[in-house]
């Protein structure tokens, strides 16, 4: 476990480069994916998934690349971003939104893009969903590089959306009492599932606000990263956001208890750098530290002043890591 120096080791971004490529791919059940590439036509392959899930993807993310090295292909998952249909429309059906999808949606990306193997990049969700398709398809995976790692596991949603209120008791009483009365002392991530599916827009709009002040609340005291992030989510990407977040968590991602840690022997001979702020309450170190121990080509990087939403140090950790596979 490696933790950076950050005075020394300081970088700054590449600069911004646009895509010369875009589009929107079927990928059936009604869906169409928004992908778009930058940097080197002939350069190394890296996909850059989002986390959320159902935030939509940030062109930030390619500053991260190497434009002269890299081929930085983005997507929006199902539902969100510029991809058909948006999950704010509360009439898109959900149930051809899981996790096995998003994996198949990858898979069909890099066929119709003439890639054989790519670089993953990704955090939070993003970094679940990375592990996911990287057990299922680890002969198309270069190498790995996640920041801020979960693997999605109850336990994780359950600290999420309750253990941490020990440290918020205010703010998760708010968030808790935005859920009917008999839900209270229950399954909160459910209630709100069911609250995103209400027919009343007004009802809707008030369920992803309370949510998304609960997620702020939790990266509040993030002073070097990005608090506030999700209540400055333009309306419908909120409303996409908290419906896709809730159906994937009251569902925890499809995924069998333990499911990414005890595959991880799958990863084997796949290099992986694991980025993770020591200040990150929204995803507790523990998460990383475990799927480290249990992934040996993957190198722990622990950054002492971040938390989930990142710091300089931090980005200058994910540049070096990025660095480090250009060829």
């Amino acid at each position: 476990m490696a933790t950076p120096d950050p005075e020394s080791e300081a970088r700054q971004p590449f600069p911004d480069h646009e895509p010369y490529a875009h589009g929107l791919l079927d990928v059936g059940d009604g869906q169409q994916i928004y992908w778009e590439i930058s940097g080197n036509p002939t350069g190394k392959p890296a996909l850059v998934v989002h986390g959320g899930p159902g935030s939509g993807g940030r062109s930030g993310a390619r500053k991260s690349f190497d434009p002269e090295v890299y081929r930085v292909v983005r997507f929006d998952q199902r539902g969100c971003g510029a991809s058909l249909p948006h999950a704010s429309d509360p009439t898109v059906d959900m149930a051809h939104n899981t996790t096995d999808h998003l994996i198949a949606d990858m898979e069909r990306l890099r066929e119709h893009l003439g890639i054989d193997r790519w670089l993953l990049f990704g955090g939070s969700w993003g970094s679940t969903l990375i592990l996911a398709y990287a057990q299922r398809h680890p002969h198309r995976v270069s190498e790995i590089v996640l920041v801020g790692v979960t693997m999605t596991r109850p336990e994780e949603i359950d600290w999420l959306y309750r253990g941490v209120a020990r440290l918020l008791p205010q703010q998760w009483e708010t968030f808790r009492a935005g859920v009917p009365r008999d839900d209270r002392d229950g399954d909160l991530v459910e209630a709100y599932r069911r609250l995103m599916e209400n027919p009343d827009a007004a009802t809707r709009e008030l369920a992803a606000r309370r949510w998304c002040a609960w997620e702020d609340a939790i990266i509040a005291h993030e002073t070097l990263g990005n608090p506030g992030q999700y209540s400055a989510k333009p309306d419908a990407a909120q409303l996409a956001f908290v419906r896709i977040c809730t159906h994937y968590f009251a569902n925890a991602a499809w995924l069998e208890d333990g499911q990414l840690l005890r595959d991880a022997h799958r990863l084997a001979g796949i290099p992986g750098v694991l980025i993770h702020g020591r200040l990150d309450l929204s995803g507790p170190l523990y998460t990383a530290w475990q799927l480290a121990q249990a992934w040996p080509e993957a190198e722990l990087q622990v950054i002492e002043d971040s938390g989930h939403t990142g710091s300089p140090a931090m980005r200058s950790a994910v540049l070096r890591a990025v660095d480090r596979f250009a060829r």
